[in-house]
């Protein structure tokens, strides 16, 4: 059995409403909603959520765990929410919120004005930091690693967006001639 999968989901403190293969979850954040695949049963007993396969095969105790990480991410998105920070390196490198979107000069000839969803708030605490928050981790981490993507790190230098907990190896750089 799953140990993941095993384990039930504390739901006292959100309400969960399960109708067909549609899990939702209310929080004081906010609600968010996903399908579960019609192998796995999920059932609400004593103030928990507990997900149950139908047999050990393969693919249904794979679905398993994941049914449970999935809905376990949902309550502590309505509940806490999730937060991703992002650093920036470099010289004359910096970000600036304009109106909702993400304004980055980050060394191009031109500067990159980013959008997000209405799910997600981006805010920059100094011109060199950014925090991307949501409820949906998921999409949290897809819309840091968009701006990730717009100028990932060097190895040389470690000039460009990284994640704050992200290390950086650097390589050595040329030698001088002899």
């Amino acid at each position: 059995m799953s140990r993941v999968g095993k384990k039930p989901v504390d739901i006292s403190n959100v309400t969960v409403t399960i109708t067909d293969q549609t899990v939702k979850v209310k929080g004081k954040l906010g609600e968010l909603e996903t399908k579960v695949h019609p192998n796995i049963k999920v059932e609400v007993k004593d103030g928990e959520l507990i997900a149950t396969r139908p047999n050990d095969q393969k693919e249904n105790r794979a679905l398993h765990g994941l049914t449970r990480a999935l809905i376990q991410n949902m309550v502590t998105g309505v509940t806490e929410g999730f937060t991703k920070t992002l650093d920036i390196v470099g010289v004359g490198y910096k970000a600036e919120m304009k109106g909702k979107g993400l304004f980055l000069t980050i060394g191009y000839s031109h500067p990159i004005y980013f959008m997000p969803s209405e799910e997600i708030t981006i805010e920059t605490t100094t011109p060199t930091q950014i925090k991307v928050s949501g409820l949906d981790k998921e999409l949290v981490g897809l819309v840091a690693a968009k701006i990730r993507s717009f100028r990932k790190p060097e190895p040389y230098k470690g000039k460009g967006i990284k994640y704050s907990d992200e290390v950086i190896v650097k390589k050595a750089g040329k030698t001088a001639g002899s």
